[in-house]
């Protein structure tokens, strides 16, 4: 690990996993709406989503699918109608205005939230330009795969952290109360950001 900086590559992914986003917001929205556990699988979701990107950055799958644009092509479509998706169940949300209803948390439902994470951070093709970037620029070629292995292992741990630590802070008793006195006002915020977030997906030049 003697030419690899782990403290610049962990505060890269600190920043990269900390800054409002829409898996950041998608597990806050779950973590007041749904409650803890829904938000914590949400979280696990990304994680796990965030995970596989950076196994494939590190191996080379990044740079395979940046080199054909086909297949970065087909996330970059995938990630704008997931997130034009969740925009219109949001706005809706916010047009109904029904009063905040907290379902029963199932076994079918948590596994349903971790798909929602999943599928949020599996889709973000900025995903695959961060991890790409993060093992290109950090990582020199012919870096031991022990040394890959123990990266993969500290920004996985980090992902963990930062992600499940958003689902504890927003599925807390004052962010819930704050939630379901502004419910309608918190869903426009949703609506608005998801739908910016698939326009900028369509028309920025990611690649």
């Amino acid at each position: 690990m003697t030419d690899i900086s782990l403290s610049l590559i962990l505060l890269a992914a600190l920043l990269a996993s900390a800054s409002p986003g829409p898996a950041t917001l998608t597990i806050a929205g779950t973590s007041m709406a749904s409650g803890r556990r829904s938000g914590l699988a949400v979280a696990s979701g990304v994680t796990t989503g965030s995970f596989m990107w950076s196994v494939s950055a590190a191996f080379g799958l990044g740079a395979i699918m940046l080199a054909n644009s086909w297949l970065f092509e087909i996330v970059r479509y995938a990630g704008a109608a997931y997130l034009g998706w969740l925009a219109i169940r949001s706005a809706r949300s916010a047009w109904l205005g029904a009063a905040l209803k907290v379902p029963p948390v199932t076994e079918r439902s948590v596994r349903g939230q971790y798909a929602k994470g999943l599928a949020l951070h599996l889709t973000n093709p900025k995903a695959i330009l961060f991890f790409g970037a993060l093992y290109s620029v950090g990582v020199p070629p012919g870096t031991p795969v022990t040394a890959l292995v123990t990266i993969i292992l500290a920004v996985g741990a980090l992902s963990f952290t930062v992600f499940h630590g958003y689902a504890l802070i927003f599925s807390s008793a004052p962010m819930t109360r704050a939630y379901a006195r502004a419910k309608r006002g918190f869903e426009v915020v949703f609506a608005l950001f998801f739908g910016a977030a698939a326009l900028r997906i369509l028309t920025a030049r990611l690649v």
